[in-house]
Parts: structure tokens; sequence; C-alpha cells
């Protein structure tokens, strides 16, 4: 129990509560059972991606691609309903969650089989699928009209109170849970990332982890892709411009070490409800929104130095003891 209360969660659990409660003291609206609703909605995109990029660093790597990901598997599903309106949503899941996954996957060969550093090879290929969209589209955007109203209205279908978006987003974290701690490659992960060397003496192929985490880190993004533009209700090249940094600041803050093989499931949610508590929060107390991605940077590297410093090991004085004996 002492060592729960002194862990990340912990903190950071206490941390949107004394958020929460600040907020409310001055806007009790906002903590109404129904609005908390809509900002766990807005965040859902957040943690889905989130929890992508969290087995590819848990693995030593990082993703920045999976907002160019999102964007381009978005402009394609919206472009298909608009040629062809019949197509049924199930099909457009499945193709979401296809082009997803192969986009990870180009990744992790590349990582894997070329030996390529990760931020390079996902830098070099948001370029490349951000630049795909505007081929595709030609730089026009594809608008609510144009959609169909099944295509539009699937991630807003109303379940149990919640939207159809949040719920997925509680079913993939609820999988996550399950895969990290119950499957031999949620182990792996943190064995590749804590010491890689020592992985590859158990028999872990060092490579393929590597390549499942962009693969599933794919997917994810390919599937928010769909949510994204059905929720808004159009879709356009800049799309979700930025929002790599987000992702990569919901894990870090949720106590993910970018060195890889430390942090949980349950750090990364909430650093993502952290995050989108402070952004829904950011408009309520009269902010720019200008500011959120300087916002972003901060806690980035506050939460940097603060894993660093929570991280680093107390070495053992063993001159005085030395000194004593002499």
């Amino acid at each position: 129990m002492r060592s729960f209360l002194k862990s990340r969660e912990a903190i950071l659990s206490a941390a949107i509560l004394v958020l929460l409660a600040l907020i409310a003291s001055r806007f009790p609206a906002f903590v109404a059972p129904a609005n908390l609703a809509r900002v766990f909605t807005d965040t859902s995109p957040l943690i889905l991606l989130a929890l992508g990029q969290t087995v590819v660093i848990l693995t030593r790597c990082i993703d920045l691609s999976v907002a160019a990901n999102l964007a381009l598997t978005g402009m394609v599903c919206a472009m298909l309903n608009a040629a062809h309106p019949g197509v049924p949503v199930a099909v457009i899941l499945a193709l979401a969650l296809a082009m997803g996954a192969v986009m990870g996957m180009i990744n992790g060969l590349m990582v894997w089989k070329l030996k390529i550093p990760p931020i390079v090879v996902t830098l070099g290929t948001m370029t490349i699928y951000r630049g795909i969209i505007f081929v595709i589209s030609g730089g026009a955007w594809v608008n609510a009209h144009e959609m169909s109203h099944a295509f539009t209205g699937f991630p807003r279908a109303s379940l149990l109170g919640l939207p159809v978006l949040a719920w997925i987003a509680i079913l993939v974290t609820g999988l996550f849970f399950l895969a990290i701690a119950r499957t031999p490659l949620g182990r792996a992960f943190y064995a590749v990332g804590g010491n890689p060397h020592a992985a590859v003496y158990t028999g872990i192929d060092v490579g393929r982890t590597q390549f499942m985490a962009f693969t599933i880190s794919g997917m994810l993004a390919g599937l928010t892709g769909y949510l994204w533009v059905a929720r808004y209700s159009v879709a356009y090249v800049d799309i979700a411009g930025g929002f790599e940094l987000e992702v990569v600041a919901a894990c870090v803050i949720g106590g993910i070490s970018i060195a890889g093989g430390a942090g949980t499931i349950l750090g990364t949610l909430l650093g993502a409800l952290f995050l989108g508590i402070v952004k829904n929060a950011l408009p309520v107390v009269d902010i720019s929104p200008f500011w959120q991605l300087a916002i972003s940077g901060t806690a980035i590297i506050v939460a940097v130095a603060f894993n660093t410093r929570s991280g680093r090991s107390k070495g053992r004085i063993i001159l005085k003891r030395a000194e004593g004996h002499a």
C-alpha cells in the first residue's frame, strides 16, 4: 500500500483530482457527469494513440508518424465513403485497421531489417504519409455533406450514455491491460526495452518484437483515423497536425520511460486523461489554444526530468565503511 501511494499512478491520480477541484472551484459545471463524459470522449483518440505509442516506447523506439498515419487513413476512408456511400461501416473499419497496420509494419521493417534509428524512420514516413494525403486529395477537403449518415454516425452513436468512440477507448484499454500482463508478447516488450542483450539470451527476437510494437501502434492510428474523421465530419491534409507531440507527452507524463522497459498501461491512461482535462479546461479558463502545444512541450520536459530523478538509483558509499575498518 505504501509503495502504491508513492507510485507515479497514485501521484498522477491525485494531480488529476486536485486539477478538477481547482477548475470546479470557479466553474462547477465542468465536473458535472455529462461534461466529464464529454471530456473523456474528447480524450479517447489520444488514449488510443498513446496506448499504441506505449508499446513502441517500451521497446526503446518511438513512433512520430502516428498522427500522419491517422490523417492518411482518415482521408482514404472519407474519400471512399464520398465516392461509395453504400460501403458498410464494418468494411471501412477493417480498411482503417489494415491500412494503419501496413503503415506501422513499414516503420517496423525499416527498424528491424535495415537497422535505421526509429526516430529517423518515423520522421521520414511522417513526411511521406502527409505528402500522399496531398497527392490523393489534391489538397481538397472532404466535408460533412459528402459523407453518409452511417459513416459519421457510428462513433457518435450512444450506448449506455456514452458514445461508441468512448466505448472503443475503454475496450482497447482493457485489452491492453490483459495483453501486457498475461501474454508472452507483453512481457517481451518490457524485456526488449529493459535489456535487449539479455532478452536475446532468453530467446526473444528483439527486431521482431519492435516490429510487432510498430504494427500495433499503426493499427490503432488507422482505427483512430476513421473515428476522428467520422466524428468531426471533415478530412483535410493537416488533420491532427502536431498531435504526435501530445501522444508522446501522454506516455511520458504517465511514467513510460523514454529509455524503454518501464511504465504501465494505467500510467498512460492517466497521462492521457491529465492532458485531456487540461486541454478541455484551457478554453474554460480563457487561455488561448495556441498555448496548448507549449504546455504539452513543457509537460514533456517536466515529466522526463521527474522520471530521470525518480529512476536514478542511489549509490552505496563503501569508502567510508572501508575507512572505518582501517
